[in-house]
């Protein structure tokens, strides 16, 4: 049975295909789970590609896409407390083991209890994109009033973590194409689009000693464009490219356990936050998906519904 989307060998997305496997049985750190939601992240193309092979590197082929997913338990490992078979949950999958599969395996210790109220579409989105917003600004640690620069605001980090800025009393701005304006100011954003010929000037007269804080979703040529505006290199934090450190900025330090996500989900079911889920697709559909996530060009949070 074609259960699952992954890869035999590091690539582009002409090494994608559809597997089929048995359902992983978890070990002891391990639960089982039936996927219902699955989420769509720029670090599944970046796996696939074999670019972090600290990660996925030794695993087994094939791998399996996806690293975050909501569903029901359907069996525990003999290490894991508080998690039960039939319990609705949200967690991380281990590398390889993917998400983009009709049943997988989370580690235990990163899954968390789906509260009532809220859809396994929303909680999908937690383990990568919410946590890792939440991480930014609790490391940034800035206070109300305090200005803040996302660096490609658009996509599903930036959303949520400039919901979650604004939250704090944070002055945002942030940078992404035109055609993602709206998204980026109904969270009460302000928004440059990056293509724009002043805006290096619009982003300076918003701040104009100095953002007090930076978090860059680029990398690279754009994070190097915009690290000057900040006020101090130290507070410029980058999600993604470990070369931030060269300018005396910081990779962000990430917490994956359950006690955040546990957070995550409480701001959503508060109606602080919200995933901005823009793109629903089967699992027959994933080689899409993947695909306006990885063009840069999707705007909020992309997922996978496996229910139907």
């Amino acid at each position: 049975m074609i259960n699952a989307y992954g890869y035999r060998t590091f690539g582009g997305p002409e090494v994608q295909e559809f597997l089929a496997r048995p359902a992983p049985v978890p070990a002891a750190h391990e639960v089982a789970v039936a996927v219902g939601v699955a989420g769509v992240n720029p670090l599944d193309h970046v796996l696939r590609a074999g670019l972090l092979p600290a990660l996925n590197g030794a695993v087994p082929f094939p791998q399996v896409l996806g690293m975050e997913a909501a569903g029901v338990v359907t069996a525990v490992g003999s290490g894991v407390r508080g998690l039960e078979v039939g319990d609705r949950v949200f967690g991380f999958a281990l590398t390889g083991a993917g998400t983009y599969a009709r049943t997988t395996v989370l580690l235990g210790s990163a899954t968390a209890r789906t509260p009532d109220g809220l859809s396994d579409r929303w909680a999908a989105t937690i383990p990568v994109a919410g946590t890792t917003a939440l991480d930014v600004i609790d490391q940034l640690g800035l206070p109300p009033g305090a200005r803040l620069l996302v660096n490609g605001i658009g996509g599903g980090v930036g959303i949520a973590t400039a919901q979650l800025a604004r939250a704090r009393g944070l002055r945002v701005v942030g940078t992404a194409g035109g055609a993602k304006r709206a998204t980026v100011t109904a969270t009460g954003a302000a928004f440059v689009d990056y293509t724009g010929p002043t805006a290096e000037a619009d982003l300076r007269a918003f701040a104009p000693d100095g953002f007090d804080g930076i978090v860059d979703l680029v990398g690279g040529a754009s994070l190097r464009a915009v690290a000057p505006l900040a006020a101090a290199a130290t507070t410029v934090v980058s999600v993604g490219d470990p070369t931030v450190v060269e300018i005396g900025g910081a990779v962000v330090e990430r917490h994956t356990d359950r006690p955040t996500l546990e957070r995550v989900a409480d701001l959503m079911v508060q109606g602080v936050l919200d995933p901005n889920i823009t793109a629903v697709h089967t699992l027959d559909e994933a080689a899409q998906a993947l695909a306006s996530v990885e063009s840069g060009h999707s705007t909020g949070k992309t997922v996978l519904d496996l229910t139907g």
